[in-house]
């Protein structure tokens, strides 16, 4: 099965639903441990790469590469650029063209990893977006089933509660942010979760 340029447009368009489901509860996570505006920040800047991604022409890479601009512009965020830059990755991962096989949504999801890496200079365990995103790349490129590549994005989520953030503005509090997921790979997971859903159907 392909995933095809339409494809692409919805799964932003879910995106976008799913952050703004999820908001408030976003927003309360990161007060915990940041400024509480998480969720505002993933809202807007899922809806603003929806929005420019529905409006794109051409190939799979042109619609990641309006998605990452419309993101980047809503974002000014730490958010912002660690995922413009993920989505460009993506769109050179998925290429010119206008579809692709369904299943090398694998190499999307290693793709956006490799460049929130490249640009936020962080790595996995240090309770960020990557404690989500790098499992997942990880059981994306053993071959794993699109349910245990959400799980894994899941808990690798979920294990940022027993981190000491190295990164961002949780970093200051030290061993005080032990206790609070990191409110960064909890929204990860969950676009993670609808890229698999994708995948899995």
């Amino acid at each position: 099965m392909d995933f095809t340029t339409s494809d692409l447009k919805k799964l932003f368009a879910a995106f976008a639903r799913r952050m703004r489901a999820e908001r408030d509860h976003l927003c309360v996570l990161d007060g915990a441990i940041g400024d509480g505006d998480h969720g505002i920040a993933m809202e807007q800047g899922m809806a603003a790469a929806s929005a420019a991604a529905a409006s794109a022409e051409g190939t799979l890479q042109d619609i990641f590469n309006a998605a990452a601009k419309g993101f980047l512009n809503a974002v000014g965020a730490s958010s912002g650029p660690l995922y413009a830059t993920g989505l460009l990755r993506a769109g050179k991962a998925a290429g010119a063209r206008s579809s692709m096989p369904t299943d090398e949504l694998r190499t999307v999801i290693a793709a956006i990893r490799d460049g929130i890496a490249q640009r936020g200079k962080a790595e996995a365990g240090q309770k960020t977006m990557l404690d989500a995103w790098g499992p997942a790349a990880e059981a994306a490129a053993a071959g794993e089933p699109p349910e245990n590549i959400a799980f894994a994005a899941q808990k690798g989520a979920e294990s940022t509660s027993r981190m000491v953030a190295a990164m961002g503005r949780a970093a200051r509090l030290g061993e005080r942010s032990i206790g609070h997921p990191d409110p960064g790979a909890i929204s990860a997971a969950m676009l993670i979760a609808e890229i698999c859903a994708v995948m899995d159907r």
